[in-house]
């Protein structure tokens, strides 16, 4: 039986045979608890006939217990000094395949249809470097992948944005994009202290399960989240404010915009925050034939 990579001994061991030291440009902290890895893979309900997309593998801790539970794990790792080590730390498993890529550039789409054809379904499961859990998130849900849903570690306060409702200080456009995609849910909390290093905040595990079809339609999907990222623009503004100064020609158009926002039922004196998602989705296609 080999250890597990996730204690704080075999970590140190690891780190300490490769001479590898942490990149602050790149986010690294590694899971050193074997518990909580279990417990993040457990949300994932992964079964025989599971793909598990990795993001970020770090020296392997998350990738193993994804391996003993899902059919093939895919894992795109950005940082060449790792991979070495991955070949090493995961040599037991032979149903991992390790991509050198940067997932934001990466072709994900084509990296499914190829490594996860025979599958029932695929989950993301990563523990994602704080620096670009946005945009990596952004890319899964807008590139319409075909997978199952999302489970991620990622900063609290990004977790509590994502899942956040109408009227709080934490709702804001990206709570829209992902709740437009997913059903978003704050699965567990994470203290500091089970990583290495240690980083400054608290983390939060999310899981995401993409809907079949969005809860709200509408006639322009980019000018929806357009209009919603503009709306937010200066949180202490109004949505006229907002959309006057963000929108393209909104000076201009401002009566237009008034227009749209009386034919979307809207107090044009209201916050982007107090809106729902049905509401910016009738004001986005209320606005729509006076921007195209």
């Amino acid at each position: 039986m080999h250890k597990d990579i996730a204690t704080p001994v075999r970590t140190r061991e690891i780190l300490d045979k490769y001479g590898f030291s942490f990149k602050k440009s790149l986010g690294q902290n590694f899971l050193i608890d074997t518990n909580i890895l279990n417990r993040i893979v457990d949300h994932a309900e992964l079964t025989e006939r599971s793909g598990a997309i990795e993001i970020g593998p770090g020296i392997g801790a998350l990738t193993e217990q994804l391996a003993k539970r899902a059919e093939k794990v895919v894992a795109f790792e950005i940082d060449q000094r790792l991979l070495p080590i991955l070949e090493d730390t995961l040599s037991p498993y032979q149903n991992i395949k390790v991509i050198h890529s940067d997932v934001l550039k990466a072709d994900v789409q084509a990296v499914v249809e190829q490594e996860f054809a025979s599958l029932e379904d695929v989950m993301v499961v990563a523990n994602l470097p704080y620096y670009v859990t946005t945009p990596i998130l952004m890319k899964l849900l807008e590139e319409r992948l075909p997978i199952r849903g999302i489970v991620c570690m990622l900063q609290k306060e990004v977790g509590d944005r994502i899942s956040a409702k109408p009227g709080t200080k934490e709702y804001g456009s990206l709570s829209i994009a992902v709740q437009y995609y997913t059903r978003a849910e704050t699965v567990m909390i994470v203290p500091k202290t089970v990583f290495m290093p240690q980083p400054n905040v608290d983390s939060a595990v999310i899981r995401l399960t993409l809907h079949d079809e969005p809860p709200v339609k509408v006639k322009d999907e980019q000018f929806f989240f357009q209009v919603t990222r503009s709306s937010f623009a200066q949180r202490r503004k109004t949505i006229l404010n907002n959309l006057t100064s963000q929108l393209p020609d909104g000076k201009q158009k401002k009566e237009d915009i008034l227009a749209a926002l009386q034919q979307a039922d809207i107090q044009e004196s209201r916050r982007g925050e107090t809106l729902t998602i049905q509401e910016f989705a009738r004001l986005s296609d209320a606005l729509y034939p006076y921007f195209h």
